[in-house]
């Protein structure tokens, strides 16, 4: 069915103009597809054929390749059971490595802002004691104007 189909494609793809032969003709002159024959070993007549033993046998291999494989399985199973404990092993040791930094992440924080409160404060009272000598000086100049003043008054008072 494909070969006569492929024949088709050819014949309507590329008709040749010489040929005498027509699609038909191709078609029944080809050889049909043949299937190989297929034959079962056959087995000597002379000897008897133990069906019981070849049985066996074959229960013995594939009891033999079931055992393989489940020695693989839980060999696979038992490197995957220690990858997974070194991996639970790495995030604990993570997680306390970043709980560690963490801490001390905050102690910093805790003396930078303990300094910067001092320094503020500090700051404060310099500038608190530095109006409060500003303002004593300007109280002192006042008062001296003040009595300059009043002297003056006095010395006028006294001579006029």
């Amino acid at each position: 069915c494909l070969l006569t189909e492929e024949h088709e494609v050819e014949e309507e793809q590329e008709p040749e103009e010489g040929s005498t032969q027509t699609f038909t003709d191709k078609i029944f002159t080809q050889e049909p597809f043949a299937m190989p024959n297929l034959i079962p070993p056959k087995i000597p007549d002379g000897e008897r054929v133990d069906f019981d033993d070849i049985h066996r046998k074959r229960m013995e291999k594939d009891l033999m390749e079931l055992q393989t494989l489940i020695e693989v399985h839980f060999e696979s199973r038992k490197k995957e059971e220690e990858e997974l404990i070194n991996l639970k092993d790495r995030i604990e040791k993570r997680r306390s490595e970043r709980a560690e930094q963490q801490r001390i992440r905050s102690e910093r924080d805790k003396e930078r802002q303990k300094r910067l409160e001092e320094e503020r404060a500090r700051k404060e009272e310099e500038e608190a004691k530095k109006r409060a000598e500003d303002d004593a000086k300007k109280k002192k100049t006042l008062t001296s104007l003040h009595f300059g003043g009043y002297m003056q008054k006095l010395v006028s008072s006294i001579f006029f």
